[in-house]
């Protein structure tokens, strides 16, 4: 397979999954800014939980709410993993994650997942600062976080160019590629030792659907536990307002971050919004995993007949 392909498959699988997980997005990233840099017990609990942030934003924004931050969340999904998995592939493709055996290698497929991660979230970073806040934003009654003016897509990316320039789109990219380069290197690692595992002691039939669907939930459940942490940071960083200066209203930097969110929130606050990310990254890596090996399969055969 062409290494472009790699890239476009990656790209297609990940932004399909990306569309029925949006609203559990909507809900983490809410969650996550709930109680901002303030102790439990002194700020207004508006989301309760995943099922009661879902009943709260539909009543009070409106249903349609929960997909706030759709377009640039799909265009996250194309360019970040479509980079990511396009990369991590190409990696495979020429033999770099296995032993002379044909098994995957633990630290080279970690090495593969995490190169792969932060080139992705290099390019993708725009499209979550914007993403991050769209789905933010909300009526007054149930704000959490910094509220962004912004109506639009397009509009958020004029904003933040007329503010910052150029480089204001990268803001957070640090936050951002640390996030991803940690649950890259876990979610390919554990998504291709676990497949291994079930193909080996043959499970399922090796080309049966059910082999990356197996494969995916579980590497889904590990990479929310390593990857929650930095994920909260990255949400605070794209977040937070700028002061006259740019410089943001509430953390220096990333390491400012972990800090204060440590100091003020306790070690409970970096896994703030757990239950909906758990929520999310299952299925979204369950289907972005299964429709990503699927497709491959798929354009394998396609092209095979085709030659």
């Amino acid at each position: 397979m062409a290494q472009i392909e790699e890239f476009v498959i990656g790209a297609l699988s990940t932004s399909c999954a990306g569309f029925f997980t949006n609203p559990l997005e909507v809900v983490k990233t809410r969650m996550q800014l709930q109680g901002e840099l303030q102790a439990q017990g002194n700020y207004t609990v508006h989301y309760r939980n995943a099922l009661h942030a879902f009943y709260t934003i539909a009543k009070k924004d409106g249903f349609i709410k929960l997909q706030n931050g759709l377009v640039p969340a799909v265009w996250y999904q194309m360019t970040m993993n479509g980079f990511r998995l396009g990369t991590y592939q190409v990696f495979v493709n020429y033999g770099l994650t296995k032993d002379k055996n044909g098994d995957v290698v633990i630290y080279k497929s970690l090495v593969a997942g995490a190169l792969g991660g932060s080139v992705g979230a290099c390019i993708g970073s725009p499209f979550y600062m914007v993403k991050t806040h769209l789905q933010s934003k909300s009526v007054q009654q149930i704000a959490v976080g910094y509220q962004h003016d912004h109506q639009s897509m397009r509009g958020a990316f004029r904003s933040v160019y007329s503010e910052s320039g150029i480089l204001g789109l990268w803001r957070g990219v640090v936050a951002a590629m640390s996030r991803v380069t940690v649950g890259s290197a876990v979610q390919l690692t554990t998504f291709f030792k676990i497949k291994e595992a079930i193909v080996k002691k043959k499970v399922f039939a090796e080309e049966s659907a059910l082999v990356s669907l197996c494969a995916s939930t579980t590497s889904g459940v590990v990479v929310t536990l390593f990857m929650t942490p930095f994920d909260v940071v990255s949400t605070r960083i794209y977040n937070q307002g700028l002061d006259a200066q740019g410089n943001g209203l509430l953390y220096k930097g990333v390491a400012d971050c972990y800090v204060k969110i440590f100091r003020q929130e306790g070690l409970w606050g970096f896994y703030k919004g757990w239950g909906p990310s758990f929520l999310r990254l299952v299925p979204h890596a369950m289907l972005s995993l299964t429709f990503w090996d699927q497709l491959r399969d798929f354009y394998g055969r396609f092209k095979s007949r085709n030659v």
